[in-house]
């Protein structure tokens, strides 16, 4: 069964030439067979004439071309043409003649080049074979000429419209290829800066804070511990979202970045104090048993709120607020504004706006804005049970 399935792709692995070159043979059988003669296309009225070697050579220039249809097009038409007014000077009338569109609908699929002066040219040998036909025939009426032309130009016609069809979805792929480039590029560049820009932050305000502490050696020791737990943290984070990015990952690992376990939120909370931010931290509910989307964006919320109190509001008293319910997740983290640094966050807003379009994509609510006491606040309000929010981290 394996073997049966694996044919269309075998099939597809040879040279274009090899898959055509059955329609060509099959065309040739049927043309010599002698049931066939003098039953194809018949155009000027000439009367039949039996079959022999000249309409032998003739059904081969007209089938055998078929075999390069695709490879070469202009050449295949070329030789078809030339058997098929032997064809019809001559009186065979084979069924060979039906190589004609199936060549014209090869040239308006396959040709890339001079296509219209291909066009032309043919147009004109065609002129030349009607008026031939119509002076040594018994005068067969202009209009089947025509027709017969009119048929040949449908026949183009219909492989013009299949390589435009070919075309547009090439170019569809490519875009689809270069949106899905730039969304994981912004994915990517969005995980980096939340775990870099929360980790740095935090090592420097303690860095900042040890060059005071010169006098207290145990605080200092403290502050340079938090500083060395801090960059490991950043150092683990990093491991596993480079672990997610690369191309061999097995995805059973790794699953902490794309994930945080239980107990993170907690993490996030005792790192950002011992960088000197006070925080009040309230969680409520249980989390979900199975991590999910959810989850992850809540984890972030409060990571870069988090920072962006670091950054902006050092020292100012800081909430953070996580309630778990059933079918959603809210955050609440605020500054009250009565640090040394308060202020809103000035930086490029890179990091919150990566939080809102995080929240969107699960049909959550996000908003972050000053508050009436000169603080600032940021609101999350997260759907839990959504589909997996794909991140590289």
């Amino acid at each position: 069964m394996t073997d049966i399935r694996r044919v269309p792709e075998l099939w597809r692995g040879f040279d274009v030439t090899v898959r055509d070159l059955p329609l060509a043979l099959l065309l040739l059988t049927l043309s010599l067979v002698p049931a066939f003669h003098t039953h194809g296309t018949q155009l000027g009225g000439l009367p039949g004439r039996p079959f022999d070697a000249a309409a032998a050579v003739a059904v081969v220039l007209e089938c055998l071309p078929l075999a390069v249809r695709r490879r070469w097009p202009a050449v295949c038409l070329a030789l078809v043409s030339l058997g098929f007014a032997v064809d019809q000077l001559q009186g065979y009338h084979t069924v060979a003649g039906t190589a004609l569109p199936i060549a014209l609908l090869s040239v308006g699929s396959h040709l890339e080049r001079h296509r219209r002066v291909t066009a032309v040219a043919f147009s004109a040998a065609y002129a030349v074979l009607a008026i031939a036909l119509h002076r040594i025939g018994p005068g067969e009426p202009q209009g089947g000429f025509v027709t017969f032309y009119l048929v040949l130009a449908l026949a183009w016609g219909v492989g013009a419209w299949q390589r435009s069809t070919r075309a547009a979805e090439t170019e569809r792929r490519l875009r689809l290829a270069e949106d899905t480039l730039v969304a994981e590029r912004t994915r990517i560049a969005r995980e980096l800066h939340d775990v870099v820009t929360h980790h740095v932050t935090a090592m420097v305000v303690q860095a900042e804070s040890a060059r005071y502490l010169t006098t207290a050696p145990e605080r200092l020791d403290q502050a340079l511990n938090a500083v060395a737990d801090t960059g490991r943290h950043a150092i683990t984070d990093l491991r596993h979202l480079l672990d997610l990015l690369s191309p061999d990952h097995d995805t059973g690992h790794g699953t902490e970045a794309r994930h945080p376990p239980a107990g993170r939120l907690r993490t996030l909370v005792e790192q950002t104090r011992r960088a000197g931010q006070p925080v009040e931290f309230t969680e409520q509910g249980t989390a979900a048993t199975s991590p999910g989307s959810a989850d992850l964006v809540a984890h972030r919320v409060v990571q870069e709120a988090l920072t962006n109190a670091l950054k902006y509001a050092h020292g100012s008293r800081t909430s953070v607020e996580v309630l778990h319910g059933e079918r959603e997740i809210t955050v609440e983290v605020g500054t009250d504004g009565s640090g040394s640094r308060a202020g809103f966050p000035t930086g490029s807003g890179r990091g919150l706006a990566g939080l809102r379009e995080r929240v969107d994509v699960l049909g959550g609510d996000f908003s972050a804005g000053p508050r009436a006491d000169g603080g600032f606040v940021v609101r999350a309000r997260i759907p839990a049970g959504r589909p997996s929010y794909r991140s590289p981290g």
